[in-house]
């Protein structure tokens, strides 16, 4: 079964976006908004991710190589 809503983390997943930037689009308006599931819970509804994805302008760019770069600052908290 496909589920109905999301969380943050697999919102951010599923669009490939940070959780930071999907909250921060969702501020600035241009990304669907939370539904309040329960008192202190919400989540993303998926066809309104589904939707929002469709609309999102093709891009002539090739997206960039795989350069091996890691997150220094995630890198730097592993030791």
């Amino acid at each position: 079964m496909r589920p109905i809503f999301l969380s943050l983390e697999s919102t951010a997943e599923a669009v490939s976006l940070s959780q930071a930037t999907v909250q921060l689009l969702v501020r600035e308006g241009s990304f669907p908004k939370p539904r309040l599931l329960s008192g202190r819970r919400v989540g993303w509804l998926v066809r309104e991710l589904d939707e929002w994805a469709e609309v999102r302008p093709v891009s002539d760019q090739p997206p960039p190589p795989n350069t091996g770069h890691t997150n220094r600052r995630r890198a730097a908290g592993k030791t």
